[in-house]
């Protein structure tokens, strides 16, 4: 009679066991975001890809000059190396101008160099600027989500958007689109609310161009 009581006993506390998570579960409410719709369309965003395509045309600008000076200077050393080969000059001035090809060689090769370098540095630079101003924007996208999420008392916001490393869907089924649970809209609302006239002249643009 005691094994059974006990094994009775055992039996309950294995159900209780099992249902808290049940329960525990039940009351998970979840939300979905579309991060790539809502960084898209923050005004931030777009004032940021504005800054960095001035930046970069900034640097293509000072590229070019580099280049039409290496230019030149590649030109001039041509012209001085069919000079240098002329057989009316003398030993002393062949010499001499050997000496001065070897100089401007030498500059052509610094010129070269400088060149790459400043690629390397504004390469390095815009992805630095570029990877600030994202983290920047996404710092501002989470504060609101967090917001949204305590208001509405989720759980869990998951983006809908995200993939794999394979390329693959994160979330591979959804139900919640358009419901209250999909934050997306709201959160990109509340972002705009202090777009400066000017962001919303451009976001409009667009607009009037299709009709």
């Amino acid at each position: 009679m005691k094994r059974i009581v006990c094994a009775a006993a055992l039996l309950m506390a294995g159900l209780v066991t099992l249902s808290v998570p049940a329960q525990a579960q039940s009351q998970i409410r979840i939300a979905v975001v579309d991060l790539k719709k809502v960084f898209d369309g923050y005004w931030r965003t777009k004032q940021a890809d504005s800054q960095l395509k001035e930046r970069a045309a900034d640097f293509e600008k000072a590229r070019n000059g580099l280049i039409e000076d290496y230019k030149k200077s590649n030109d001039e050393f041509r012209t001085y190396v069919e000079s240098a080969q002329d057989p009316a000059l003398s030993a002393d001035e062949r010499e001499k101008r050997k000496k001065d090809l070897e100089k401007k060689q030498t500059d052509l090769r610094e010129q070269e160099a400088s060149i790459r370098t400043f690629d390397q540095n504004s390469r390095q630079a815009l992805a630095e600027q570029q990877g600030r101003m994202r983290e920047s924007v996404l710092r501002d996208i989470r504060g609101v989500v967090d917001e949204k999420a305590r208001v509405g008392g989720f759980s869990l916001v998951l983006d809908v958007a995200a993939t794999t490393v394979n390329q693959t869907p994160v979330v591979m089924y959804n139900t919640l689109a358009g419901t209250d649970a999909d934050l997306s809209d709201a959160v990109l609302k509340q972002l705009n609310l202090n777009a400066p006239p000017d962001a919303a002249k451009t976001d409009a643009a667009p607009a009037e161009d299709k009709k």
